[in-house]
């Protein structure tokens, strides 16, 4: 059993196609059929000739990426899909054999897959989520026991590399190969790294540790509190439902008037959270929602928000972070000293 890394478009353009149609789906949409192109000296010709104006080291990147996709990959090996649109992996079997599709607009290169579940990026140690964020749409996933320990997250264990919240250093265990040849794994050196995920999911993993349970909500608080709104953050013990209540004006008294519910759990929550959230903001003549899910939303409750979009927001852990990033100069010193963050400048030629 192997575990692969596919990203489903740059920006998350394929994932919603991917995840509702049972699928994992890459680029290249002007490479053919790559079931035609049986040798991988036929895959080389082939992208030399559609691709003329790139580089030899790019054409031999992409060769080593597509190949596994239509002739190595196998039944039951694990998908990983790190998705754009919310902090949260998706985790999935492959099922058959590779497809050249027609009829899904531009997206052509296909395997079919059944999607198990998604889980939090925290569900896994900082060392996978680093390999996680190689620039990269089609690799092997081999550090540290990964077929173990992504096969455990996958049926509903805990990854063995965490315990409590102490997580493996970004980092560790490089070096890792493939024995087959021309197979690209997350570890080499090849693979370069998309540092702002890895960032991301560095200051995720620090808010989970100093903002625990009911100062997620202080935190949540702080940052509306840069947005111009009157904020109060209920005391921790039962809220009948509301965490925060915030409203514009020297009084937060004007409009909108923002009803808060903060879930700090790491399980997604349902639906009825939702619901429970449209009865408070009715209790409080609140014409916006907002629901804190730092563990996301199920599919149901994602379905069920995508219709309340004028009334309600729903913000998961990388949400949250976002928030963080940008309001963070405006933030207190007591904020600022327990989730210390500085700007930095990197080279973007990877992308």
């Amino acid at each position: 059993m192997t575990v692969w890394l596919v990203r489903s478009g740059k920006y998350g353009e394929r994932e919603t196609l991917a995840l509702e149609s049972g699928l994992a789906v890459i680029g290249w949409d002007d490479m053919p059929d790559l079931s035609k192109l049986p040798t991988r000296d036929d895959l080389n010709t082939a992208l030399a000739s559609i691709y003329p104006d790139e580089k030899g080291k790019t054409l031999s990147n992409w060769e080593s990426q597509l190949w596994p996709f239509a002739h190595m990959m196998a039944k039951d090996d694990i998908i990983v899909m790190p998705l754009k649109s919310r902090a949260a992996i998706a985790l999935g079997r492959v099922t058959g054999p590779y497809c050249y599709r027609t009829d899904l607009n531009d997206a052509h290169h296909t395997r079919p897959v059944e999607w198990v579940k998604e889980v939090p990026r925290s569900a896994f140690a900082q060392d996978l989520l680093y390999s996680f964020g190689a620039f990269l749409t089609v690799c092997r996933i081999h550090r540290n026991d990964a077929e173990t320990r992504v096969a455990a997250v996958l049926n509903g264990k805990i990854d063995p590399a965490i315990s409590g919240r102490n997580i493996a250093s970004v980092g560790e265990g490089k070096g890792v190969k493939d024995a087959r040849e021309g197979v690209i794994t997350a570890d080499d050196t090849s693979a370069a790294v998309d540092l702002m995920e890895v960032a991301d999911d560095a200051i995720r993993m620090k808010i989970a540790t100093v903002f625990k349970g009911h100062r997620l909500s202080t935190l949540v608080g702080a940052v509306l509190e840069t947005q111009g709104y009157k904020v109060v953050v209920s005391p921790p013990g039962a809220d009948g439902g509301v965490d925060i209540v915030a409203g514009k004006g020297p009084l937060g008294f004007d409009e909108p008037r923002l009803v808060v519910q903060v879930k700090s759990q790491d399980a997604p929550v349902d639906v009825s959270v939702l619901r429970e959230l449209q009865g408070v903001m009715r209790q409080f003549s609140a014409e916006q929602g907002l629901l804190v899910a730092w563990g996301g939303v199920t599919k149901a409750l994602a379905k069920e928000a995508q219709r309340l979009f004028f009334e309600i927001r729903i913000w998961d852990a990388g949400e949250i972070v976002k928030a963080v990033q940008q309001s963070y100069e405006q933030l207190s010193e007591e904020v600022q000293a327990d989730l210390p963050l500085k700007r930095i400048w990197v080279l973007a030629d990877h992308e």
